[in-house]
């Protein structure tokens, strides 16, 4: 996304959102985002900054104690993910993120439950994107990869046809050319039209192929601009970039 942003774009923004686990203890103190129609925004940032925190903030699986989380122009905090799907937020977690005993086919009409009547057109677009996978639909998702467990996990919550993608660390655990692929696939859905939040640990291959990026320190947004102004900022490279992946 390379035009000005429109303000009728917005599509997530998280306002000034304080929220954590557990009572009296913030891991987001006053963190702010948006993303606007079209973008792949990247979060980066050291072990423990609240990157993945941010992620189930805004899936409702964190509790928000103060600050706001939109949806377009509806207030979305600390909704139920299951109200979040169905208005057309999608998830992908680091770990847990398939039924192993499922196979690819009954993984994927799990991720259109919702809205069954679209499977067979959402199935088309998803193995246009993982041609992999429609080789082997019958297949149970306990027997695959790593890499291949995560194209179902994206594939299954493309089904629900989201308006954002929050994906956190999709290449975590894979082996280089499986984080390529990752990546690319990435790249792939948010060109065919899905805004994407991506939290990432290779924070050079993230801030490479995102539109904007956010570092995130201690809960709170520390540097914030185009993947491109973040890579080539000396303070970003000194403080995150040198520690964080290559």
């Amino acid at each position: 996304m390379t035009t000005e942003a429109n303000p009728a774009d917005l599509v997530v923004s998280v306002e000034d959102v304080h929220a954590g686990y557990l009572p009296g203890v913030n891991i987001l103190n006053g963190c702010s985002l948006q993303a606007y129609q079209g973008e792949l925004i990247g979060i980066i940032g050291p072990n423990g900054a609240g990157k993945s925190t941010l992620l189930k903030a805004i899936f409702g699986q964190v509790n928000v104690r103060d600050g706001a989380i939109r949806l377009g122009g509806d207030e979305i905090t600390n909704l139920r993910a299951n109200r979040l799907v169905a208005r057309g937020v999608g998830f992908i977690p680091q770990t847990n993120n398939v039924f192993p005993s499922l196979t690819i086919a009954e993984n994927l009409q799990m991720g259109a439950y919702q809205k069954p009547k679209l499977y067979a057109e959402r199935v088309d677009f998803v193995t246009s994107i993982f041609p992999d996978l429609a080789k082997r639909l019958g297949q149970r998702a306990g027997g695959l990869s790593g890499g291949e467990r995560q194209m179902v996990a994206m594939g299954r919550a493309l089904m629900m046809d989201p308006k954002v993608l929050l994906l956190d660390e999709p290449s975590a655990g894979l082996s280089p050319v499986r984080q390529d692929e990752a990546f690319i696939r990435v790249s792939e859905i948010n060109r065919a039209g899905v805004t994407c939040i991506m939290v990432e640990q290779n924070a050079r291959r993230c801030l490479q192929i995102c539109d904007r990026g956010y570092v995130l320190d201690q809960g709170r947004d520390a540097y914030t601009g185009t993947g491109r102004e973040l890579l080539s900022d000396p303070k970003v490279t000194q403080l995150y970039l040198g520690t964080l992946g290559v």
